[in-house]
C-alpha cells in the first residue's frame, strides 16, 4: 500500500514539473494571411491577444502576407489561409482559421495555461 502511495506522489511531482517546464517554453509562430482582409485581420487581433495573455515574453510571432510573399506560402505548404505555423517549440503544428476560438489555438499550439 504505502508503495502505492509513493509511485501516485511520484508521478504527481514529475507531472508538476514537466508542466512547470512547458510554462517556460519559447514560442516561434508565423501566421500567414492574405491581404488586409477581415479574416486577417481578426487572425492578428486574436494571435496577438493569445500571445499576450498566456505567452508574454515567451514568443516570436511573424505575420507574413502571401500575397506579397507568394513564395514563403509555398515552401510552407500554405492552403488555407490565414494559418498559424508553431515552429518551435517542437513538434511543428498548424492552426487554420481567424483564431477566435482561444480554446483550440491553445491545444493547437500545446499551451498550458498557468493557473492562478
Amino acid at each position: 500500500m504505502e508503495n502505492e502511495s509513493t509511485n501516485n506522489s511520484s508521478e504527481a511531482f514529475e507531472q508538476a514539473i514537466s508542466i512547470s517546464e512547458l510554462d517556460d517554453r519559447y514560442y516561434c509562430l508565423r501566421l500567414y494571411i492574405a491581404g488586409t482582409t477581415i479574416h486577417s485581420i481578426r487572425a492578428i487581433e486574436n494571435i496577438k491577444r493569445i500571445c499576450e495573455g498566456y505567452l508574454q515574453g515567451r514568443y516570436e510571432l511573424e505575420v507574413i502576407d502571401v500575397y506579397q510573399q507568394p513564395g514563403f506560402g509555398k515552401q510552407e505548404n500554405i492552403l488555407a489561409v490565414p494559418t498559424l505555423i508553431k515552429r518551435l517549440p517542437p513538434p511543428l503544428q498548424r492552426v487554420i482559421g481567424d483564431m477566435s476560438k482561444t480554446e483550440k489555438v491553445l491545444v493547437g499550439l500545446d499551451i498550458v495555461p498557468k493557473k492562478t
